[in-house]
């Protein structure tokens, strides 16, 4: 008795495809006919053809989110830990902010404060750290002071419920920018703290500032006791980048002067 004859039948790929798009595998739907011709000239096993078109949907997907992400986080562009001049700011250590690349401090929940005087890339730092996390899957918000302090103005009578569904408060990392460059108001200290009391051990906070630790009482309406109680929670269990290089701005303004001049 002869072996049973096996028959192909042949794929027909609108019905592939289709099943494809209702299991949401919109991008291996797309790139299927390309992806099945390739496989059939270059001889690759099925095994190594399904697994090629779900790693492609997986990356696509992934590309697909960090954008996304981007978009809703607020952060500016363009500034990266690729693009950061390490030599420029020798007394940076790089190693430091490879580690906090790993984004170690967002699942502990703790605080990072950038500080030092204008122009060292102290907004570079916490963007290019806050893409970072991105990448890595955490939710983040980037806001200058003074767009936090409007936003918190403006819910400052919300009940807890609806305020915990804001982004400052329900993102795994909140970047705050600029900070000391002009006093709050008592209003806006108050509201500060509350901020700050609630993402204590809950969620990390990035300050970027231009005020040592010791000038915060005059940041938040020369009120002592509540820049203590403030400092008290944004220090426990943080790290503090003190960069005393010179100006990225003042580099670029000299380059252009001498350009000029000859």
């Amino acid at each position: 008795m002869s072996p049973r004859a096996t028959t192909t039948v042949p794929m027909d790929l609108d019905v592939t495809r289709e099943r494809l798009g209702k299991l949401g595998l919109v991008h291996a739907s797309e790139q299927l006919a390309t992806w099945l011709a390739e496989a059939v000239a270059e001889e690759i096993p099925p095994h190594r053809f399904l697994d090629r078109l779900l790693e492609h949907e997986l990356r696509a997907r992934e590309e697909r989110r960090v954008r996304t992400s981007l978009v809703r986080s607020g952060l500016p562009t363009g500034q990266t830990l690729a693009n950061f001049d390490f030599a420029f700011q020798p007394a940076l250590e790089r190693s430091r902010i490879e580690t906090l690349a790993t984004c170690q401090w967002i699942r502990e929940n703790r605080t990072l404060l950038i500080q030092g005087p204008p122009g060292v890339g102290k907004t570079h730092l916490g963007v290019a750290l806050g893409l970072r996390a991105v990448e890595l899957g955490f939710g983040v918000v980037f806001y200058r002071l003074e767009d936090l302090l409007a936003a918190l103005k403006r819910d400052a009578d919300l009940p807890t419920p609806r305020l915990r569904s804001k982004k400052y408060l329900s993102s795994s990392l909140v970047i705050i920018d600029e900070v000391g460059f002009e006093p709050m108001t008592r209003q806006e200290a108050s509201l500060f703290f509350r901020l700050v009391s609630h993402r204590y051990q809950r969620g990390s906070i990035l300050i970027t500032t231009n005020k040592g630790i010791r000038d915060w009482p005059e940041v938040l309406a020369g009120d002592e006791i509540l820049a203590t109680a403030i400092l008290d929670r944004l220090l426990h269990n943080s790290h503090v980048l003190d960069i005393k290089g010179r100006s990225y701005r003042l580099r670029d303004l000299e380059r252009a002067v001498s350009q000029a001049g000859r």
